[in-house]
């Protein structure tokens, strides 16, 4: 589908801790909860003046309800600028970084990048089913939470050497080390992560630096001790990173 929002928050998912990346100011009228998903963050937005706010690469994939639709957002290299109408409502569980490919029944670089209708990627009677479960519940954001649960109990479990993988690269591990300490060598530590995360690890390792390096300049940390901390070789080059993967430079998405 053309551009379309999601709830991940200003800096993160098209849309919304495995709850919205602590470097995100919440756009205005957005919420969110943990779901009952494992990892899983359930949330809901009614776009606003804000709805041109970018949304940033978080590493992870969202189920959607918009306006009575249903969609999911893959996993974006570069930050997505919103195109829902205001006061467009909108719906959303995002998947912690990897479990949704296991979950929704395809790998996730093959939505890279784009906002696609559910029913382009599921079968007619899953797609029905899904919309059933969602119409009938007590609101859209608990029927899509259904539908997870309901995933949950007919795919089975992803890899559990997808959460080491985020949980060493958000600790900033290199890529090279990971590979080694896996003992997956780097072929076969890329193809896993193109189907789980939708790109390979290098770049996935990029987008976790990021969330960390603007969850510490939020909380106050001046941006030569926010780059030193996480890995950049100066200010310099965080700032480039940052403005290379939101389109914005740090000051300024930090006022987001």
């Amino acid at each position: 589908m053309a551009a379309m929002t999601t709830g991940r928050t200003v800096q993160s998912c098209s849309e919304c801790t495995d709850a919205m990346p602590a470097n995100s100011a919440p756009p205005q009228g957005y919420r969110e909860r943990p779901a009952l998903v494992s990892g899983a963050v359930l949330w809901t937005r009614t776009m606003a003046g804000d709805s041109d706010t970018p949304v940033l690469p978080d590493g992870s994939m969202d189920l959607l309800w918009i306006d009575g639709e249903l969609f999911v957002a893959g996993p974006d290299t570069t930050a997505h600028h919103p195109s829902a109408a205001p006061h467009a409502r909108i719906a959303g569980i995002r998947f912690y970084p990897g479990s949704a490919p296991a979950l929704l029944g395809f790998p996730a670089h093959e939505i890279r990048d784009r906002r696609v209708e559910l029913a382009d990627m599921w079968s007619a009677a899953d797609t029905r089913r899904a919309a059933e479960i969602v119409a009938t519940a007590s609101s859209p954001a608990i029927g899509l939470e259904q539908v997870a649960r309901w995933r949950s109990a007919v795919t089975d479990p992803g890899d559990p050497i997808l959460r080491r993988i985020v949980t060493e690269l958000r600790a900033g591990s290199a890529v090279s080390a990971l590979a080694d300490s896996l003992e997956l060598g780097p072929r076969r530590l890329h193809r896993m992560s193109l189907s789980a995360f939708g790109y390979g690890p290098k770049t996935l390792a990029r987008v976790l630096r990021m969330q960390r390096a603007l969850a510490l300049a939020r909380a106050g940390v001046p941006f030569a001790d926010t780059a030193a901390r996480t890995g950049y070789s100066d200010q310099a080059h965080l700032a480039r990173d940052i403005r290379d993967l939101s389109g914005m430079p740090l000051s300024r998405l930090l006022r987001a």
